[in-house]
């Protein structure tokens, strides 16, 4: 029988989830990585993903594309169809799969070194044993959560971390490169978001 649960006991898995994210993580690796490639060596950043996963992916590449860190979403499958061809020796790649075992993320993998043995990758997942943690430059484990579904598959509390150790990268590099609402405001023209920022920016700022 499936378990059921009550709205109280799905707030607080989730909530479990994050306060049991792990803190030993290489953080650091990570940051450095994005800000030396991308930042010091004129790369972008690049994250990749299948299915809910790749969806998260494509979130955190727009969102640091929006603070400052040149990035984009690269689909696994359509990689191997000539979009590969988007990737640059400098770039660095962050890849997202809970499983660590996803076949079109290894390939990705695979088919990347043959065009650059150097490009450097991050990797967010559930297992930081898996053949994908293997081939990358820093693992970063999400703790593995359990899922809160009736059936326990459906990506619920792993996505909802995942999320957030993407936002954990983002703010970081966003304090490391001294992100300004100067720098918001020319990366968002339109919508309240680019108001606010526009209303924040001091004379002095704006001047530069």
């Amino acid at each position: 029988m499936s378990k059921q649960y009550t709205i109280p006991e799905i707030l607080s898995a989730e909530i479990e989830a994050l306060r049991t994210i792990p803190q030993e993580n290489d953080y650091e690796a990570a940051i450095r990585l994005i800000l030396e490639h991308v930042h010091q060596g004129g790369g972008r950043l690049i994250t990749s993903g299948m299915g809910k996963a790749g969806q998260i992916a494509h979130n955190i590449a727009t969102t640091f594309s929006s603070t400052g860190t040149p990035a984009y979403f690269l689909h696994p499958s359509e990689a191997q169809h000539g979009d590969l061809g988007m990737v640059c020796e400098s770039d660095v790649m962050l890849l997202i799969s809970n499983s660590g075992k996803t076949r079109e993320v290894l390939e990705l993998v695979a088919l990347t070194r043959r065009m650059y043995p150097r490009l450097p990758f991050i990797l967010i997942t559930g297992n930081s044993e898996s053949p994908l943690s293997q081939l990358v430059d820093v693992t970063l484990s999400t703790g593995n959560p359990a899922e809160v579904c009736p059936l326990g598959l459906t990506p619920t509390t792993s996505t909802t971390v995942m999320t957030v150790l993407g936002d954990l990268l983002v703010v970081s590099v966003m304090q490391r490169i001294g992100f300004t609402y100067h720098d918001y405001s020319l990366r968002h023209h339109g919508g309240y978001l680019g108001d606010k920022s526009r209303e924040l920016v001091s004379p002095e700022t704006e001047k530069k």
